[in-house]
């Protein structure tokens, strides 16, 4: 009895995402199992996306390689954990917030429970209390939440939507806690008043990871310190220099090295250093050291015990300085000119020195354009300045060699990828700051006594005891402080930063596995067997959480990492909402559907940069229609039996190498290897093997019906973690339950010779096109075909099946170097 009933009459791709997306949840078919032993689970560390509007083409193309490998490993036998979670937190939602409904969050304002979420698009960014902003940050990404989950349905992740969690949430909030507290018990955690970089349009420190270098065009200004000439792009900073540096081994300033000169304007006394960090060959060879300009400042004021004199602000703007404490020759002159810069942006500043500068005779020659690299935020839009403030730190450089050790024990997909990690480890400069000056984010679970003064005591925090978490300091009191003692005299502060949203999402392996609160879970998927993430992010993602994992439990959070590469622009630009250049996935759900959108971004291999391309897709849902048709074919015939005939043996004999190479390429993380050796056997079946045993299969021929049943069914399994829609639908035809919970192909027969099938393809490929020149049908009866080629053993094997799909009376071969066939009418 064939199943060509339970197959539609005209099979269509239209409506499989919903029919199935619905299956598969109401029958819960991704929910984990807990497992008898941690070897029977494969455990996936998601990335969760950042929740600040919507998803698009890059995030379809990285999360689809995930959800291969989650379904291959399912299809093993694995009880696969796969969670998904929204990285909710942090400066993206702030300013989406900000943004949408028209607000700016101000702190100092109290709590109005009557707020109302202003008409989105609102201008007037309407100052609203840090409780009121919170809550409005929640009720956005709440709802975009929402549009993520639909569209990750429509795509087909196979995750668990059970155990969705968000790194903002009480138990993201409770474990980031718990991880901080106990770093800081240990002095891996630490508070520090030290130089950082700051974002003066978030009005926020941010970490190195978290910062790149952008071109920028300026100028070089000469400016004469008496006889000695310097080259600087930020004559606005010169206020704040504190010593002029010139290189050891420069003889130009040698003698110089140990005297003092004079600022020009300010007539300050600075000293002249000797630094191995200085270029001879840049400028005029010697430079200012102004606290703080860049981070070369930093090393050079740090390594020489140099004063401070801090005049950028964090609001960017140019703080006072008092020049009656400093070595100046005038001191009401240098305090006079300081005044009138006070409040000004640095840009003002600038044209106000300049000004000052070639009046005074100091400004020497014309300005000499350049370009440089300067540091900015990535997500900002303004040059960071270096400005001392009060931070927490989690220790790095003292971990260093240990971190390089745990970058060999990863595996990486690509290998290649590991260079990042090492270079980035060995290129450390600074601790981790993990403190930033916002509002929705993990607060820090600290006080400071207040002293009868009003001043903070830093240097004695009070921590909160971990049974009280998740707390926000700002709400809560500490023990022993009643909440009427908030800021008074021999009172208390709450710390009011929050951790930096890496700082959080850096607990995901943590987090999801039931850390502090499922030791059996935990247990079963910790450490867990995979990260996939984008390569950029390394530094940040990757890093970060190789370093609590380390500090928390002395070893790898997972076992291997996969590097997605990044979706280029027809300009081989990367796609990024920065950039302006995104495409959203939705309409191309709409024209090509989930199956073959994924082909697309399987054909992406690990780490490699991928063009968009909408030609891909057509050819996946081309592929998605035949495997529709071919299998409707098939399941016209009987069953069949016992697989007897030469060119059956060598097809199952040669899907069973296919099987072979999937599974090794799909245990590496190679999915597009394994995706493209299961296309290239599938319409080998297609165009060669079904139309050559066509007639035999029509004939009752049990041999060749039973092998289309077979290699259709080892086939729709290897195409099923790539087309999990059409394999899930065609499986149902013929079988009970889901083809995402069959096993993986294996035990294939492999007694036949796997020759025949290449031979017979190559045969039937001369033959039509023979039939081709002389402008026959490959239908078209004809007398005699001859096929001359260095296979005629093989030829002859599947001589029988060749004429049948030949149409032709005779059929003879010839030995020959080339395969060529020949028609006779």
């Amino acid at each position: 009895m064939t199943d060509s009933a339970a197959a539609p009459e005209r099979p269509s791709l239209e409506g499989l995402e919903e029919k199935w997306s619905d299956a598969w949840e109401a029958s819960g078919l991704y929910r984990f199992e807990r497992a008898v032993s941690r070897s029977d689970v494969f455990s996936i560390d998601t990335p969760p996306p950042t929740v600040s509007g919507s998803l698009h083409v890059g995030h379809v193309f990285s999360y689809t390689h995930t959800d291969i490998v989650a379904r291959y490993q399912r299809m093993r036998g694995k009880s696969v954990f796969y969670p998904m979670g929204w990285d909710d937190n942090g400066l993206p939602t702030e300013r989406r917030v900000q943004n949408y409904y028209g607000v700016r969050c101000d702190p100092s304002l109290p709590y109005d429970p009557a707020f109302k979420p202003p008409a989105p698009g609102g201008k007037r960014q309407q100052p609203i209390s840090r409780r009121n902003f919170i809550e409005l940050c929640e009720l956005l990404t709440g709802d975009d939440e929402k549009q993520f989950e639909h569209m990750w349905r429509r795509l087909g992740l196979s995750v668990d939507w059970s155990m969705t969690y968000t790194t903002i949430g009480a138990a993201a909030q409770r474990a980031s806690q718990t991880a901080f507290l106990r770093l800081a018990q240990r002095g891996e955690a630490y508070q520090s008043e030290a130089p950082t970089m700051w974002d003066v349009t978030f009005g926020t420190a941010v970490a190195n990871a978290e910062v790149v270098d952008k071109e920028v065009s300026g100028n070089f200004y000469t400016l004469a310190f008496g006889d000695v000439l310097i080259e600087t792009t930020r004559p606005e900073l010169l206020p704040a220099c504190v010593a002029l540096v010139a290189h050891p081994d420069d003889e130009r300033y040698a003698p110089l090295v140990g005297t003092e000169v004079e600022t020009p304007l300010f007539k300050v006394k600075i000293p002249v250093i000797a630094h191995p960090l200085a270029a001879p060959d840049k400028g005029t060879g010697i430079a200012m050291v102004c606290t703080f300009g860049d981070v070369t400042d930093v090393q050079w004021w740090r390594d020489a015990s140099l004063p401070t004199r801090t005049i950028v602000g964090r609001d960017g703007r140019v703080l006072p300085l008092d020049f009656a404490t400093l070595p100046t020759a005038e001191p009401q002159t240098a305090q006079k000119l300081m005044d009138e810069l006070v409040g000004k942006t640095m840009h003002s500043a600038r044209e106000l020195l300049l000004e000052r500068l070639t009046e005074a005779g100091a400004l020497r020659g014309e300005p000499r354009p350049t370009t440089r690299p300067v540091k900015f935020y990535e997500k900002g839009d303004r040059p960071l300045e270096v400005v001392s403030s009060r931070q927490w730190f989690i220790r790095t450089l003292d971990h260093r060699t240990e971190l390089l050790e745990r970058g060999e024990e990863l595996r990486w997909t690509p290998s290649y990828m590991k260079a990042r990690y090492d270079d980035w480890v060995r290129g450390l400069n600074a601790d981790w700051l993990i403190s930033r000056q916002r509002f929705f984010g993990v607060p820090f679970p600290v006080w400071y006594p207040v002293s009868a003064e009003r001043e903070p005591d830093y240097d004695s925090p009070i921590f909160a005891d971990e049974a009280t978490l998740p707390i926000d300091p700002s709400d809560a009191c500490p023990p022993g402080y009643p909440e009427e003692q908030r800021g008074k005299p021999n009172g208390f502060v709450g710390d009011k930063d929050v951790m930096d949203t890496w700082a959080t999402s850096s607990l995901t392996p943590q987090l999801v596995t039931g850390w502090l609160t499922d030791p059996e879970l935990f247990a079963q998927t910790f450490p867990m067997d995979l990260r996939p993430q984008a390569h950029d992010i390394i530094r940040t993602w990757l890093f970060a959480t190789v370093v609590r994992s380390h500090l928390e439990h002395g070893v790898l959070p997972w076992k291997s990492t996969a590097l997605s590469g990044w979706i280029l622009d027809p300009d081989r630009k990367k796609m990024s909402k920065s950039q302006g250049n995104v495409v959203t996935p939705t309409h191309l759900l709409d024209d090509f559907g989930a199956d073959a959108v994924r082909y697309w971004a399987a054909n992406g291999r690990p780490g490699t940069d991928t063009a968009f391309d909408t030609k891909q897709m057509k050819i996946g849902r081309r592929l998605a229609t035949k495997l529709l048709n071919a299998t409707r074919f098939v399941l016209g015939f009987e069953p069949g039996g016992a697989v007897t005939a030469p060119y059956d043996c060598a097809l199952l004999t040669s899907i069973a190498g296919v099987v072979s190479e999937c599974t090794t390429a799909l245990d590496a993380l190679d999915y597009t290897t394994a995706l493209n050796r299961a296309e290239r056997f599938f319409w080998l079946f297609c165009d060669d093997y079904l139309e050559l045993v066509k007639a035999r299969a029509y004939a009752g021929d049990a041999s060749a019906q039973a092998t289309l049943r077979q290699a259709l069914d080892v086939l729709t399994r290897l195409l099923a973690p790539f087309l999990p829609f059409v394999t899930e639908e065609v499986w149902s035809w013929s079988h009970e339950g889901s083809v995402h919970r069959a096993p993986w192909p294996a035990d294939l027969a492999t007694d036949g010779d796997a020759e025949l099938v290449p031979a017979a393809s190559a045969a039937i490929a001369a033959i039509r096109k023979a039939k081709s020149a002389a402008r026959l049908s490959p239908r078209t009866e004809v007398a005699r075909i001859t096929v001359t080629g260095p296979s005629v053993a093989a030829f002859r094997a599947v001589a029988d099946d060749l004429r049948d799909a030949s149409h032709a009376a005779e059929l003879s071969f010839a030995e020959s170097d080339e395969i060529v066939a020949t028609v006779e009418e």
